[in-house]
């Protein structure tokens, strides 16, 4: 009688083992908590969608969810973390514009590759940026500041959350727009920046709603436009850039959820239902909506496109103001 060799038992028993054990990942994942990193500092607003998104999807996959804060380099430091991380669905990204549209553009290296290191999972919140001053400058209006700062080229300075970031990319639109010559100022994040406008160190700052709106509202900081395509209900009075005059200003500060590129197409799926339902819940899109934040949800080629055009729009901004940095 015929025998098989022995090694091809083995073999046939690893290949079972190996598809099932596949299966079962698959199956019962998550059965652990999962850590969801972003790349700035606690506090911010980064830190508020995190924790929001983090409460309902506690629920959602009956895991806790982790917070964990990974600032530095504008991002480039979390986005490492993500990169090198198991391709497990244990470590979920929720990346922010800069490093998912702007970074490809202002470094001529990166230690990772977008395309090549990760998967998209789906879009996550939008916030539009918010052009405000000091109350003691003499303008009420984006032309008016326009206006100003041409009388008083590189007079006027404007804080930032760093360099790279969405609010500077925002104010060097507007800059181009308006031909105006503001000079930057950047921090390390957003709450210095507010600190240093509020004490009247630097006159003016494009940033996340959230962050300004109780300033606005207290009447410690003047609203003059936002830089996306309609109103905000939070802030109904204030025009947008294009009733302004500058259509062509328009900068959400928006963030995408992405994981390790080697992550399992089954876990992707799942941990898409998943956040898709954590941000499409009542409670989610109550807790963003009255700071002016947006809840949003996407299919991952949906991201993955979105991020496409993002990157190429920014890129020419970047290009046209000639912003270079090197990664750190």
């Amino acid at each position: 009688m015929f025998r098989f060799p022995a090694w091809i038992f083995a073999l046939c028993a690893s290949l079972a083992a190996a598809s099932a054990l596949a299966q079962t990942g698959a199956a019962g994942y998550p059965s652990k908590p999962v850590r969801l990193i972003y790349g700035f500092p606690a506090g911010g607003p980064a830190d508020m969608f995190s924790r929001t998104i983090a409460a309902k999807l506690t629920g959602i996959m009956r895991q806790q969810i982790v917070v964990d804060s990974r600032p530095g380099a504008g991002g480039i430091l979390a986005t490492e973390i993500v990169a090198r991380a198991p391709a497990d669905g244990y470590t979920v990204y929720l990346a922010s514009s800069a490093v998912l549209a702007l970074h490809p553009s202002l470094y001529s290296k990166l230690p990772y590759d977008l395309t090549r290191d990760f998967a998209p999972v789906t879009l996550a919140v939008a916030v539009p940026e918010l052009l405000a001053v000091h109350p003691s400058l003499p303008t009420k209006t984006a032309r008016a500041f326009a206006a100003l700062a041409k009388a008083n080229p590189k007079q006027l300075l404007y804080g930032s959350t760093g360099n790279g970031n969405m609010p500077h990319l925002a104010m060097e639109s507007f800059k181009i727009a308006a031909r105006v010559d503001i000079l930057h100022v950047p921090y390390k994040g957003a709450a210095p920046a507010v600190a240093d406008l509020l004490g009247g160190h630097v006159q003016a700052t494009i940033l996340d709603i959230p962050v300004l709106l109780p300033h606005v509202k207290a009447g410690k900081m003047r609203a003059l436009a936002l830089a996306t395509a309609k109103r905000s209900p939070v802030l109904p009075d204030v025009p947008t850039m294009a009733e302004a005059g500058y259509p062509a200003v328009n900068a959400d500060n928006w963030y995408g959820v992405i994981v390790a590129a080697a992550t399992p197409k089954d876990i992707v799926s799942k941990l898409h239902g998943a956040l898709v339902a954590a941000l499409q819940a009542p409670e989610t899109k109550q807790r963003l909506e009255p700071l002016g934040a947006n809840a949003l949800s996407s299919s991952p080629q949906e991201l993955a496109e979105y991020m496409r055009s993002e990157t190429a729009k920014w890129g020419k901004i970047i290009r046209t103001a000639g912003i270079k940095l090197d990664a750190q």
